[in-house]
């Protein structure tokens, strides 16, 4: 399927984890909605304003009872997507403002003409993100660990935004609730021998989105639960 230019994509769905982002969501899918006929937010317990202002904006809303992590979000909402026969692929998407709707396309485009079932979307291609020094080593830091426990050669292990085709998406089962899911996902998305491929993309680090949880510390935590789990 190729779409024309501004077309409303109606075969992929946008799964969004959903906790606390009263502030950005509404913009966020605002304008996913522009050129995803559907968007859905799965709100992992928020006690904020978040689903409210995401109906409001166009997407819909599966709501988790209490917060259950990231990687629960995530599985909800493939898993939500995946009954509807139109989803012939997914595309997870932060909620924070920090992925961009122009890479999410292409991405997408590039899984359709290269027939591929996974685009990983990847920072460290080309030097349009800048997380900061440390940032950086703990996140390829995490990419070595990741690597090693894959068997793939990713250059950016935990980065949200990622384009699964119907086929990859149904290999997903993930356990890992915390940051660890980046590293589950993964390795599910190995084990399926589908073709797969990285793609640059600008990450959009601002003042609000580190508060929010892309902190250094945040980088921390992700090495922890690796280890951990």
């Amino acid at each position: 399927m190729t779409l024309m230019p501004d077309a409303v994509d109606s075969t992929c769905w946008v799964v969004i984890p959903l906790y606390n982002e009263a502030t950005m969501i509404g913009g966020v899918v605002d304008e996913l909605r522009t050129r995803f006929a559907h968007v859905v937010c799965v709100d992992d317990g928020s006690s904020d304003d978040s689903v409210a202002v995401a109906e409001a904006a166009g997407a819909r809303v599966i709501r988790h009872p209490h917060n259950l992590g990231q990687g629960a979000a995530l599985q909800t909402g493939i898993s939500y997507a995946l009954t509807h026969p139109s989803a012939e692929y997914i595309v997870t998407f932060d909620a924070d403002g920090q992925h961009r709707l122009v890479d999410a396309l292409a991405m997408l485009q590039r899984a359709r003409e290269e027939d591929l079932a996974i685009v990983f979307g990847s920072r460290f291609l080309d030097d349009r993100t800048r997380p900061g020094f440390l940032k950086t080593i703990v996140l390829k830091t995490a990419v070595a660990v990741t690597n090693v426990s894959t068997g793939l050669t990713l250059t950016d292990a935990h980065n949200g935004l990622r384009v699964l085709r119907r086929d990859a998406a149904e290999g997903i089962e993930l356990n890992q609730d915390r940051m660890a899911h980046a590293t589950e996902i993964v390795v599910q998305l190995g084990r399926t021998r589908l073709p797969w491929a990285e793609h640059p993309v600008h990450v959009v680090y601002t003042d609000y989105s580190k508060a929010k949880g892309q902190s250094l510390l945040n980088s921390v935590n992700i090495l922890v639960d690796l280890v951990i789990n």
